[in-house]
């Protein structure tokens, strides 16, 4: 057997019981006749100790090269001085595959590699504590959320990524061939979204890939990138607003509670569980221009912009009822103020993360909308159409998985985010 228990599940209280380990050599150090191997697993990193005097052989079998993939049986001895009070003596050590090509760097993180060098070898930075913690963090994410909205009694569905039309406006699409008519990978979900409550569902959600060809090369954008969308029947922006507020706390409180090894591998010493502010568009400009922005009436907030937010209002801070002309053209006017829509985002440690609107549901206004943004309301008859049919208000958002990854992970960079980023340079492996 390659494996009887994963290095999480050993420990101290097991003397001289017999288990099988596999996983990587992490490190080999010789000293005064003893050989120290540390084997690494996707759960820990377990000492591996073994004495000329008591085999010469077993103790030449552990001199292996690093990231070497083995299978070590042996038994547990309790050790004070090894890593975790305890450490394996082996009996048998068993190479699964030698090694025939060179390491590319440094897996331990004593030499540091540079970003484009361990996203060329990803399926070795994926060793990397810090990168394996990053993911793990995200599974706890994406969990989280799906069983958050389950328990709200919303229906997870899946919708295309092929679309005749851009979904949100713009020319940032990948234009495919599809059987000699043009097609495009979708940049959001948010039409078929809408067209699953109008046809009754009243309340969904989906993890869901996009994909916007902007030309960018930021440390906050991706050409492809993970979407955990909602939309919700008989509902407006405030209804949702409440949802996002209540859906972030339990994200955040879940990693907090289930990932404490994974964020002190990142050095996140404490998650904090923010309130969530609310606040107008428009009684923010005046306090982020006391502060040096220079955002006025009809801007979105800069990166800059952001970050004086997070220090302004806190953490977690949703913006709400910005300008129609900024919006995507499916956002309902403001009964107030017209010229407003029943919009938001939400800002979360100085990074954007989510985005929502109460969506137009009445089809002549929906006309004169895609209108008032320069799109041909022809293109979009099919969704036009359905709002003729008896359709409900409603609203929704949608969460980027990579960037409230890279909020709470305190990533630099967004493709630390993305098991295999795409930008606008980067299409392998």
């Amino acid at each position: 057997m390659l494996r009887t228990h994963f290095v999480n599940e050993l420990n101290a209280s097991m003397p001289e019981q017999e288990v099988t380990v596999a996983g990587w050599v992490h490190e080999v150090r010789e000293l005064g006749g003893i050989t120290f191997l540390l084997l690494r697993d996707s759960t820990g990193i377990v000492q591996v100790t073994a004495s000329k005097k008591a085999n010469k052989d077993l103790t030449k079998s552990l001199s292996l090269p690093k990231e070497s993939v083995v299978s070590i049986t042996g038994t547990i001895k309790a050790n004070k001085e090894a890593r975790n009070g305890f450490e394996i003596v082996p009996k048998s050590v068993t190479n699964l595959n030698p090694l025939s090509a060179k390491i590319p760097f440094e897996v331990t993180g004593k030499v540091p590699a540079e970003l484009p060098v361990r996203l060329n070898h990803r399926y070795i930075d994926l060793r990397r504590q810090q990168s394996t913690a990053i993911f793990k963090i995200q599974s706890t994410i994406l969990e989280a959320f799906v069983g958050f909205f389950a328990d709200k009694q919303f229906t997870e569905i899946r919708t295309p990524s092929i679309v005749r039309e851009a979904t949100e406006g713009g020319s940032d699409l990948f234009k495919i061939n599809y059987f000699g008519d043009d097609a495009y990978l979708s940049q959001s979900p948010q039409l078929y979204k809408q067209l699953a409550i109008i046809g009754g569902l009243d309340r969904v959600f989906m993890v869901v890939p996009v994909f916007r060809a902007e030309k960018s090369n930021t440390t906050y954008h991706l050409t492809e990138s993970t979407q955990m969308d909602i939309e919700m029947g008989f509902a407006d922006h405030n209804d949702v607003i409440a949802l996002l507020a209540d859906s972030l706390t339990h994200i955040l409180k879940s990693v907090k509670r289930e990932n404490k090894q994974e964020l002190k591998a990142l050095g996140v010493d404490e998650l904090k569980i923010p309130t969530v502010s609310v606040l107008n568009y428009t009684d923010i400009i005046p306090n982020l221009n006391s502060k040096g922005s220079k955002m006025m009436f009809g801007d979105d907030p800069t990166k800059e912009d952001e970050k004086l937010i997070s220090e302004l209002y806190g953490d977690a801070v949703v913006i709400k009822e910005y300008p129609r002309a900024i919006r995507a053209f499916y956002s309902m006017p403001n009964k107030k103020n017209p010229e407003l829509s029943n919009s938001f985002d939400l800002i979360y440690k100085g990074i954007e993360i989510c985005s929502g609107a109460q969506r137009i549901h009445l089809p002549d206004l929906l006309i004169e909308s895609i209108k008032r943004h320069g799109m041909n309301p022809e293109s979009f008859l099919f969704y036009i159409n359905a709002f003729r049919c008896g359709a409900p208000p409603h609203a929704g958002w949608s969460i980027g998985l990579e960037r409230l990854t890279m909020a709470i992970t305190n990533s630099d960079n967004i493709r630390e985010c993305s098991m295999f980023p795409r930008d606008r340079f980067r299409i392998s492996p």
